[in-house]
């Protein structure tokens, strides 16, 4: 897969997955400073797609006036912590734009949040007594207090008449107004949470203010004008989005399949285990690992597949044990272990459902109360019986792009993460129209899989060419800690965090790097510690004192091969570790001697487009998230050809 196209990916996935900072500081739009058509290209502002998308605003809750001349359509999930993130900006922009903006709420409560929905029916059922925006307050003000009791405390709080809004938050209307709603956001293209429609066009994710006033203001010039030209301002949205579409493209996009194109021909192992007839019209191969805990997420959406399609549906799982869980690999061994017993799925759920439990003493209790052969199990494990194949599924996952987990492939087209039912449900389909027609064709039962997995590879996309890679952006290092030659004709910025799981799992690609471009490449740090991330900050910091002494590097590999141990009394015995003066190291923890420059990392990242973990910049050039090692190789070597220098054999 190409760097243009993971970033097109990416972009949407991450900021999914990893969001944008709110950041505050640009001049508030007020009648007298209104925004105009040349204010509205700021410069260094993230170009946003032209489309515009035909958004209905018509029975969902609303702030702002009905003449407001742009209208913020937000799909969101009280649990998500990148929605939480993206209501202050919300808040601010409301604030900054006052009676010229008003914001539309819909709801879109991803499955693997389990009180993401409760959350939503309560703040609908508060809107039937006129307090919406009230509970949507105080569900994002107590995010982790989404239990029933502090629900009802809630609604006790703003004063709501409590018995009939637990009788309206039962209500199938609601339920079946959140349904629709979810519909709309997969029909528009935004399955990922937060999604924003600015007068209809689309903003992904918990980005910085200055993006979304960038947008604003550029809609807000054209708004001025329709109504210059005569449009009633309170017609202003609907004018504008009088033409747009009413569905999003086939594109790569957060829980979205890839295109035709770009499924993959996936094999599969005579030995693998699965559930569902090998005549299925539907195979779906997962790479998993079972201490990750999107991972477990999925399960419930998995048994619910089996339950809705029976016989039509095979489910075939593969090994993808990340490096970062330590005891993912001996739990995928444990598992084919219990399959050659027959009880590979008795074994799966019970490692599912322990996650956090999955040391050798909790493997073999688990095989013992699953009544496996004891003595065969432990000499399975033992001996490292199934290591290679766990290996092998780890890299033909690799290959055909299942590098983070979950990762699906539905008659090899790519479904990536934990995504809901209806992302699955969307593809299967699709799959079984596909296949009545081969078997009506005469396709035999036994080679449906191979004939559709083979014309999915096949297919010619429909959806227009990927979007082209960002533009090569100005990316200082500044005081940053470096490693590698000053005068190397490949620069490699990097903005992380200690604390993100996906950072840890870039760092062995980052070193391998280093090693097939030994002298070639060097490697800036810089910190973006999100916020949602308790120790990140405190581990940001102390990896400056480290630098201060000379160990940057040292305690960088120390924090993140022990990401789960971040407090401050683990980042002292690191210091004591690497025999740092402790005297120095704890008063630059003390006096927060460091957080003016991670606070400029942070800004800094965030003006070039880095507000997901970790983003790198190869010599200005982005590359979004902790891809493979292919994927910096094709940017380092187009590089190393533009300075007129050769590739390294052992990078080939």
């Amino acid at each position: 897969m190409k760097p243009n196209v993971i970033v097109a990916l990416l972009v949407g996935l991450v900021l999914g997955f990893v969001g944008g900072r709110a950041a505050s500081g640009s001049k508030p739009a007020t009648p007298g400073n209104s925004p105009t058509v040349a204010q509205a290209a700021k410069p260094g502002a993230r170009q946003v797609d032209p489309t515009v998308f035909k958004v209905p605003i018509d029975g969902a809750p609303v702030k702002g006036s009905v003449n407001a001349l742009v209208t913020i359509v937000e799909f969101s999930d009280y649990e998500c912590p990148f929605c939480s993130r993206a209501h202050n900006t919300v808040v601010q922009l409301q604030k900054d734009y006052g009676s010229k903006l008003r914001v539309v709420m819909r709801q879109n409560p991803l499955s693997f949040h389990a009180r993401a929905k409760p959350a939503a029916l309560a703040a609908l059922a508060a809107g039937e007594q006129g307090k919406y925006w009230e509970m949507h307050d105080k569900l994002f003000a107590n995010q982790k207090k989404l239990d029933e009791e502090s629900l009802e405390k809630y609604a006790r709080d703003i004063g709501l008449d409590v018995a009939k809004w637990k009788e309206d938050m039962t209500a199938s209307r609601l339920s079946d107004v959140i349904a629709k709603e979810q519909a709309l956001a997969s029909q528009l293209g935004a399955n990922g949470t937060p999604a924003f429609f600015v007068n209809g066009r689309f903003l992904s994710g918990a980005q910085p203010i200055e993006n979304f006033k960038s947008l604003i203001d550029e809609e807000l010039a054209k708004a001025e004008a329709l109504v210059k030209s005569g449009v009633a301002p309170g017609q202003v949205y609907a004018n504008t989005i009088a033409k747009g579409v009413e569905r999003a493209p086939a594109r790569p996009a957060q829980g979205a399949a890839e295109p035709a194109a770009a499924a993959k021909k996936i094999e599969i192992p005579a030995d693998a285990p699965s559930f569902g007839p090998a005549t299925a019209k539907v195979t779906i191969v997962e790479w998993s690992d079972f201490e990750c805990p999107f991972c477990s997420r999925v399960v419930p959406t998995l048994n619910r597949i089996k339950e809705t399609y029976g016989k039509d549906v095979r489910v075939v799982f593969r090994q993808q044990p990340l490096p970062m869980h330590a005891n993912a690999k001996i739990a995928a061994q444990a598992s084919l272990a219990a399959h050659e017993q027959g009880k590979f799925w008795e074994m799966h759920d019970k490692m599912f459902a322990n996650q956090r439990a999955l040391d050798r003493a909790s493997l073999d209790k688990y095989a013992q109360e699953l009544k496996l052969d004891m003595a065969k199990f432990k000499a399975a494990l033992d001996s490292g019986k199934y290591s290679a194949k766990v290996t092998a599924d780890s890299e033909a996952g690799s290959a055909v792009g299942a590098n983070g987990t979950p990762a699906f492939f539905v008659n090899g087209r790519f479904l990536s993460g934990a995504q809901p039912f209806e992302a699955f449900k969307t593809l299967i389909d699709e799959e079984i129209a596909k296949a009545d027609k081969a078997l009506a064709a005469g396709t035999k039962a036994e080679d449906l899989y191979a004939k559709l997995n083979q014309d999915n590879v096949n297919a010619v996309p429909a959806a227009p060419a990927a979007p082209a890679e960002p533009a090569v952006q100005k990316v200082d290092v500044g005081n940053a800690p470096v490693r590698g030659p000053a005068k190397a004709p490949v620069t490699i910025v990097a903005w992380s965090d200690f604390e993100c799981p996906f950072c840890s799992r870039a760092v062995p690609t980052l070193d391998q790097v280093e090693k097939a471009y030994e002298g070639k490449v060097r490697i800036a740090f810089k910190h973006q510690p999100l916020s949602f991330h308790q120790h990140a900050k405190g581990a940001a910091q102390a990896s400056m004192a480290a630098h201060e002494q000379g160990k940057f590097w040292q305690m960088h590999d120390k924090l993140f091969a022990n990401q789960r141990a971040l407090d401050r009394a683990s980042l002292e015995k690191y210091a004591q570790e690497l025999k740092l003066d402790m005297a120095k190291f704890k008063s630059a923890m003390d006096s927060g001697k460091f957080d003016a420059q991670i606070e400029a990392d942070m800004a800094a990242g965030s003006a070039v487009g880095a507000n997901g973990t970790p983003t790198f910049f190869i010599n200005g050039r982005t590359l979004v998230g902790a891809q493979p090692f292919d994927a910096f190789k094709k940017v380092i070597d187009e590089e190393l050809k533009k300075a007129g220098v050769a590739v390294a054999a052992d990078a080939k």
